[in-house]
């Protein structure tokens, strides 16, 4: 059972290192992008947060709303490039400027049966591409010139554990290696009042890591969870909330230093 922790967990402190700034999360009405979205405005940023379920994202805002801070829900179908870019610049109108974009959506499409290597079904892999690694793209494409044009941005891509090494499905390894090429390459391109880095999470408890689903490559959920939890040091499952500390750092000022990088919260995931 996978539960979201409250929005009181993400209490916000006397004074916002986010105070005044803008942010985007798209797969943000569960999970991860829950998480980082609150993770945010417990820090004082404005928050819209995207995905396709209008009530997940409303209970979100509430959250955020909950934390002192404002939150704009965007219901968007984040297999549609030109639908992300307008939704972000949707956002930067309504906010009057973006600081910040988590490119969190991701996942699975399709039987796990289909996602094989010797039997991927060949439009299953082009949707998985674009899923994880394309909507980096057009997120990116869309917020740049606002921060551009406000002299400050922080873009934080989604990884994952198979963004560095083998073992995964093969669309979505190839898609999660992409985001690392991506980020490294935009961190080049950009002014030097911009970040872009790569934020890898390992097995967490989101509704990625279904383990009645997954035990179709395995056997059963529990032989799927064994197996998960004893592929990182700490022998566990993470929680979405334990992420955003790290997610809120390289959102914030001080995090100006770092750009281009690889950074993971997994518990010591195959090290």
């Amino acid at each position: 059972m996978r539960s979201d922790a409250p929005a009181s967990q993400f209490a916000r402190p006397t004074s916002g290192r986010l105070d005044g700034r803008v942010a985007v999360v798209t797969g943000a009405g569960r999970g991860i992008g829950r998480a980082f979205a609150l993770g945010l405005a417990g820090e004082g940023a404005r928050v819209a947060v995207l995905s396709r379920s209008a009530d997940e994202l409303e209970e979100v805002v509430g959250g955020i709303r909950e934390l002192g801070s404002d939150g704009l829900a965007l219901v968007v179908d984040c297999m549609d490039g030109p639908a992300i870019k307008q939704a972000v610049d949707d956002a930067a109108a309504h906010f009057g400027g973006l600081d910040i974009l988590f490119n969190n959506v991701g996942g699975l499409i399709g039987d796990l049966t289909q996602l094989v290597a010797l039997d991927h079904d060949d439009e299953l892999f082009e949707q998985n591409l674009f899923l994880n690694l394309t909507t980096a793209y057009y997120g990116s494409r869309a917020a740049l010139p606002h921060m551009v044009e406000g002299g400050y941005g922080r873009i934080v891509n989604t990884g994952s554990g198979y963004a560095k090494r083998g073992g995964g499905l093969i669309s979505y390894s190839a898609a999660k290696h992409g985001v690392v090429g991506l980020t490294r390459a935009m961190a080049y391109q950009v002014p030097q009042e911009i970040t872009v880095n790569c934020f890898c999470p390992g097995w967490t408890e989101t509704a990625l890591a279904d383990w009645d689903r997954l035990a179709v490559l395995v056997g059963s959920a529990e032989a799927a969870r064994s197996s998960a939890a004893s592929e990182n040091v700490q022998q566990r499952i993470l929680e979405a909330h334990e992420l955003a500390p790290m997610a809120v750092l390289l959102a914030c000022p001080e995090s100006a230093g770092i750009t281009g990088q690889v950074i993971s919260v997994d518990g010591g995931y195959r090290i």
